[in-house]
């Protein structure tokens, strides 16, 4: 049983999703940090100083009354909160990866058209009388002026 789950382990369609779900979760990492801490950090600065990981709305206070200063502070004290900031930067993030992804598998069908060779189109034919290479289109020959 151990040398069957090794062969379907090793087989290449296997290995290579799993190299590709590695890659894809080293990948939305890094989308995160840049979405978080280069992308956002300067729209937030462009719109007044708005740091988007700190909006969200109360709907219902915790324990402490608010109001509340920050999202870790309203999660702290125990308030039920929508973390749309949180969500802002998650849309953002998926965009990124999305397009990532668009771009990835554009250059894929692209090196595959390149391998795939066009058929060329026929602009010939044989004339059936002398047998000389003719236009497809022709109605008589223009060597033997046989009537095609």
């Amino acid at each position: 049983m151990l040398d069957e789950f090794k062969k379907f382990a090793m087989r290449g369609n296997v290995v290579d999703m799993a190299v590709g779900i590695i890659i894809g979760g080293a990948f939305g990492t890094i989308v995160k940090s840049l979405v978080s801490d280069v992308i956002m950090p300067p729209i937030g600065l462009l719109l007044g100083g708005v740091d988007f990981s700190d909006l969200f709305v109360t709907l219902k206070e915790g324990a402490i009354a608010g109001p509340y200063t920050t999202l870790a502070a309203a999660q702290e004290a125990g308030a039920v909160t929508i973390s749309y900031g949180l969500f802002i930067n998650s849309v953002i993030s998926f965009l990124i990866v999305a397009f990532a992804v668009f771009l990835l598998i554009k250059g894929i069908n692209n090196l595959q058209a390149e391998e795939a060779e066009p058929e060329e189109e026929v602009t010939t034919k044989d004339c059936p009388f002398c047998m000389t290479s003719i236009a497809i289109a022709a109605t008589r020959c223009p060597n033997c002026t046989s009537t095609l």
